[in-house]
């Protein structure tokens, strides 16, 4: 059974430990192992790979504290007692749902819906701990402590649950020589080595799950070593986080990159060379059954597309807006083509939200009275929005064409006495200066184009899974769910109103 909540109180008696925008940041200075360009970095809130990332999540966290945002943010917890982010404690009512939804928008907005592993996506995991920690016996009481600090603090948490793609052909266990491990066991915890991925904003983050995702077929008898799940804080003695290339590294300015200099969560592979996890941060320890079981019990699944759904819905809003300013500064907005494409960017995005509205509005039940996004929205939901962000794409790409490569190189370019002149005559747009005009379409490229831009088009079309396993994961949660009987007796139903001889019932079968 779940957690027993505690005695009502009101919101201004509640403590409030949550992180600051500062404490946040200081909480990053914790000696982790964060490695890029060959370099070990000292502070990522200072190293040009990943300050402003770092201060941008920074400023999702004074989200909690400013007056004007803080009742919207955040809301007494009934299993603690303390003010915690409205989704990072289980909802109990349709209500609960659309309030949190409220907290992820905010906090989607702050970043135009281009920072996906914002603190709230693992609260998809992590406030389920608070009502199924009996699932992770004989670890339940270490669910139930992660649960408290996670929501107490609200602590960025990332996670690395997938095995590096290598000899994908093979069962895990005869690929030990790089999947992670169990390699010794002592009487304060676990030794482990191996990688996972894929850790996105995991150097920016407080805590790295580590787990497998529930298609990792790992064989009982066979890998139990490999059947693990704990909690990795980042600077855990022997993880080194091996970042990819920082676009934010990249950047020459916000005027010329304005997403990828500020919202660059960064990708990262976690290498456990013989890293030591205490048995108080394991949840899962080696348990073929339960490590295939903790993914869909832990209510991770339809939370997170609800988490996905809001942020993307954004997203949309922020790219219609782009296109609709483009098209305008190129002098096509009247033009019929694009106004269909714009129209149908903008169904894309009504549809995404309204599906938000369904999950939370007409949700399943859920362990200990908590309620949980409806599980076949959710599931539509994870099939088409890729496809929206590739029809997003296609648009951008159809209807600002090329005006989208015709930008000065830089922001110094506008800046040169010599050229600025030509510049102002040249590239200036319909209704906009050159400089207004630039300012849009680089921004729009950077959406789209850049490697930030490509970077987000891979990770939307995969970050739930591949093309194909979506789908057929739509196709399993109907089967499980009876749904698809039910629509089969529907068809029954239609073809019992008739026979070879004629109609069988109803008004049909009634003699005129």
């Amino acid at each position: 059974m779940g957690q027993v909540p505690i005695t009502d109180q009101s919101a201004d008696e509640a403590p409030n430990d949550l992180m600051t925008g500062d404490s946040y940041l200081e909480s990053l200075r914790d000696g982790r192992q964060v490695f890029v360009d060959g370099e070990l970095v000292k502070d990522v809130t200072t190293h040009p790979a990943f300050a402003n990332a770092a201060r941008s999540t920074a400023h999702l966290y004074d989200a909690l504290h400013h007056p004007d945002t803080k009742d919207l943010m955040t809301t007494v917890d009934r299993y603690t007692g303390y003010r915690v982010h409205r989704f990072f404690t289980p909802a109990h009512s349709p209500e609960d749902l659309m309030k949190a939804r409220d907290a992820i928008e905010h906090w989607a907005r702050l970043s135009y819906g281009f920072m996906n592993r914002t603190p709230d996506y693992k609260a998809s995991f992590m406030a389920g701990l608070a009502v199924t920690h009996d699932f992770y016996e004989p670890f339940g009481d270490n669910a139930r402590a992660w649960y408290e600090k996670y929501a107490r603090q609200g602590l960025s948490i990332s996670h690395a649950i997938v095995n590096p793609p290598v000899d994908r052909n093979k069962p895990a266990h005869e690929i030990r020589d790089v999947y992670l491990k169990v390699v010794e066991e002592r009487g304060d915890g676990i030794v482990v080595e191996g990688a996972k991925l894929m850790a996105t904003a995991s150097a920016l983050s407080n805590v790295a799950f580590v787990g497998q995702i529930h298609l990792a077929n790992l064989e009982a008898g066979k890998a139990e070593d490999m059947a693990l799940a704990f909690m990795a804080p980042l600077n855990t003695p022997g993880m080194k986080v091996v970042c990819r290339t920082s676009y934010e590294g990249k950047a020459t300015s916000p005027f010329d990159n304005p997403l990828s200099s500020r919202f660059d969560e960064n990708d990262a592979v976690l290498v456990f060379d013989k890293a030591f996890i205490p048995w108080e941060n394991v949840l899962i320890y080696r348990d073929t059954e339960k490590i295939h079981q903790y993914f869909p019990r832990s209510g991770l699944l339809s939370r997170g597309f609800f988490q996905g759904a809001i942020r993307m819905s954004v997203k949309l809003e922020f790219m219609a807006g782009i296109l609709d300013k483009g098209t305008r500064i190129n002098g096509t907005d009247g033009f019929r083509g694009v106004q269909a494409g714009l129209g149908e960017l903008l169904a894309w995005r009504h549809q995404t939200w309204a599906v938000t509205s369904a999950m939370a509005l007409d949700p399943e039940a859920g362990p200990a009275g908590t309620v949980l996004p409806r599980m076949d929205y959710s599931a539509g939901y994870r099939a088409l929005a890729p496809l929206s962000w590739e029809r997003t794409h296609r648009f951008f790409e159809e209807h600002l064409a090329g005006a989208l490569l015709m930008t000065p190189s830089s922001a110094k370019d506008l800046q040169n006495p010599e050229l600025r002149p030509l510049l102002d005559r040249y590239y200036r747009g319909t209704g906009a200066t050159a400089e207004e005009r630039t300012k849009l379409f680089k921004l729009a490229w950077d959406a789209i184009g850049t490697e930030f831009g490509a970077r987000h088009e891979l990770y939307e079309l995969n970050y739930a899974g591949g093309p194909d396993q979506v789908r057929l994961d739509t196709l399993n949660w109907s089967r499980g769910a009876g749904l698809l009987d039910n629509y089969g007796d529907l068809v029954q139903r239609a073809m019992d109103d008739y026979d070879l001889d004629g109609w069988t019932r109803g008004r049909w079968a009634q003699e005129n």
